[in-house]
C-alpha cells in the first residue's frame, strides 16, 4: 500500500492537536488536509479527494456527529473514524451509528492512529485479485467492484459494512465470534469492546433485512456472534 497516495482530512477545533496528529501522518507520507471546523471539513470534501476523515466530536457550529451523517449520505465510500473523550461512552456507540468506521479515544497514541487508517485503508481498497460474483440469493456480492446488489438492484455499504458482509457471504452458516470479527475486518487488536461489531451489524440489517428486527440473514448466535444463513437456493 503506498500512503502517500492518500489523502487525510483532519476535523479538529483544537489547533495545538490537529497540527500534532498532523506531523505524525506527515511522517508516514499522507497527504494531511486540515479543518476546523464541520461547516469547513464538509467544503474540504466538496472541494477535494478525501480518502479518510479523522473527526472529532466536540467542534464549534455543527458536531462530529452531524457531520458524519451528512458524509455518511452523501459521500457514502469515505472512510471515517471519529475522535471521542474517553469519559464518553455514549459517544462511540453514537458516533458507530451515524456511520463511522472506527473511533479513537482521547488521549491516544498517535501511531495507533495511523495503524487504524493503514487498516481502514485495506478495508477500502478496490485492488482486488478476485473479479468474481459470489452470490446467496437474493444478493451478488461483487468483489471486484465491491458492491452488494439485492434482486439487482444496488444496496450502498460503508467499507466496513462491506468487509463484514463479505465475510459473512462467503462463508455461509459459520459462526463468528464478535472477537474474531474485529480481528478480521479491522485488522489489529482493536482496543475497545464487541460493540463496534453489533452496531455494524445492526446498521447492515436496516439496508438488507425486510424487518431489521427479525432478521433472516445475519443471524444471532447467542452467546457467541453471529452467522449468514444458509440459503438452500444456492
Amino acid at each position: 500500500m503506498s500512503e502517500n497516495t492518500y489523502n487525510i482530512l483532519l476535523v479538529e477545533d483544537e489547533d495545538s492537536i490537529r497540527k500534532f496528529i498532523k506531523v505524525n501522518l506527515q511522517r508516514e507520507k499522507f497527504n494531511v488536509l486540515e479543518a476546523s471546523s464541520g461547516e469547513e471539513g464538509l467544503d474540504k470534501v466538496m472541494a477535494e479527494k478525501v480518502d479518510v476523515v479523522v473527526l472529532d466530536i466536540m467542534l464549534p457550529g455543527i458536531d462530529g456527529f452531524k457531520v458524519c451523517e451528512t458524509l455518511r449520505k452523501e459521500y457514502p465510500y469515505i472512510g471515517i473514524i471519529m475522535l471521542t473523550a474517553r469519559s464518553q461512552d455514549m459517544d462511540k456507540i453514537m458516533g458507530l451509528e451515524y456511520g463511522a468506521d472506527d473511533y479513537m479515544i482521547k488521549p491516544f497514541n498517535p501511531m495507533e492512529l495511523v495503524l487504524r487508517i493503514k487498516s481502514l485503508l485495506r478495508r477500502m481498497d478496490k485492488k482486488v485479485t478476485d473479479n468474481g460474483i459470489v452470490e446467496s440469493k437474493p444478493f451478488k456480492l461483487d468483489v471486484y467492484s465491491r458492491k452488494l446488489y439485492k434482486n439487482d438492484e444496488e444496496i450502498v455499504l460503508t467499507p466496513t459494512e462491506y468487509s463484514l458482509l463479505k465475510i459473512f457471504i462467503q462463508n455461509p452458516g459459520k459462526a463468528f465470534k464478535r472477537d474474531d470479527l474485529m480481528n478480521m475486518v479491522w485488522g489489529y487488536n482493536f482496543f475497545g469492546d464487541s460493540k463496534i461489531v453489533d452496531v455494524n451489524v445492526r446498521r447492515i440489517r436496516t439496508k438488507i433485512e425486510e424487518d431489521p428486527s427479525q432478521p433472516s440473514y445475519i443471524e444471532t448466535v447467542w452467546g457467541t456472534g453471529y452467522r449468514w444463513h444458509i440459503n438452500s437456493e444456492v
